[in-house]
């Protein structure tokens, strides 16, 4: 009897691990998390971590599988630009990074699980814990690639791909200092089966500035309130997207972004 139930305990064990191949790449990247983060910096520390960022790599290729996103290059890297905990960069979206020179155009091919992981992680920082939320919110767009901030600015109702459970496009502005303009990059994510796809594409359509929202920004900063100049701007910014969102389905770019979104869509392997 004793035998009979330490097999069936190193059964269900066994099944467990086989069950979870995320969970491996997590343990392995938190394992390098912790060393590089109490690491001092020399070359030989930084050797160890390319090399560490290549394992991770070796894994998430076994996780994700095989991608060809057409423009894109053959063969992704890990997203995660550093292991050092605290620097920029860090705590990227968990995936396969593939991109163009100049980051003109960004993919990430993660799984659901390790979405799922990611955003518990993030739930601190105010990510929305639902998929679509997140998906929705300019949150997981800020805090998924590179090193800056994303506005959202509005939503591109694109049509799914019948083979897709999930696709979502939005439209916005990115980058380090002011994020107040006409927005130009067009952002694409979608799930197929277990498999997550991210595409950003800078420079993706010309839009133009709308009146109705330049006025809903001007009445905000004009407003004297008793706050510091930062979080009066937020609010300016936030009344202003929300214009903007309301009011870009009838300007004349608009059909051309839910068209440049639907190419952008295409050029995933949904099928």
């Amino acid at each position: 009897m004793r035998s009979l139930a330490l097999l069936c305990l190193l059964a269900f064990a066994t099944s467990a691990h086989a069950a979870s191949p995320e969970q491996h790449y997590l343990d392995l990247r938190d394992r390098y998390i912790a060393k590089f983060s109490k690491a001092k910096e020399s070359d030989e520390t930084f050797k160890q971590h390319d090399a560490a960022l290549n394992e991770l790599t070796g894994v998430l290729r076994g996780l994700v599988g095989p991608v060809t996103i057409k423009g894109l290059p053959a063969e992704g890297k890990s997203n995660a630009d550093t292991l050092f905990e605290g620097d920029i960069g860090f705590g990227h979206l968990d995936g396969l990074g593939f991109a163009t020179e100049g980051d003109k155009q960004q993919a990430v091919v993660t799984t659901t699980s390790l979405l799922k992981h990611w955003l518990h992680e993030h739930g601190k920082d105010g990510m929305p814990q639902e998929i679509d939320a997140a998906f929705r919110s300019d949150r997981f767009y800020y805090q998924a690639i590179q090193d800056s901030a994303f506005a959202k600015y509005a939503e591109l109702p694109i049509t799914k791909p019948a083979s897709a459970g999930a696709a979502v496009a939005v439209l916005g502005v990115r980058g380090n200092g002011d994020l107040k303009g006409p927005p130009h990059e067009i952002d694409v994510v979608a799930i197929q089966g277990e498999k997550v796809f991210f595409l950003a594409a800078t420079d993706a359509v010309k839009t133009a500035e709308i009146p109705a929202c330049e006025k809903v920004w001007k009445q905000m900063m004009a407003k004297k309130v008793p706050q510091d100049s930062m979080a009066k701007e937020d609010q300016a910014m936030d009344a202003y997207t929300k214009c903007f969102a309301k009011e870009a389905p009838s300007q004349s770019w608009f059909a051309g972004a839910i068209k440049k979104a639907q190419s952008q869509l295409e050029l995933l392997p949904l099928r």
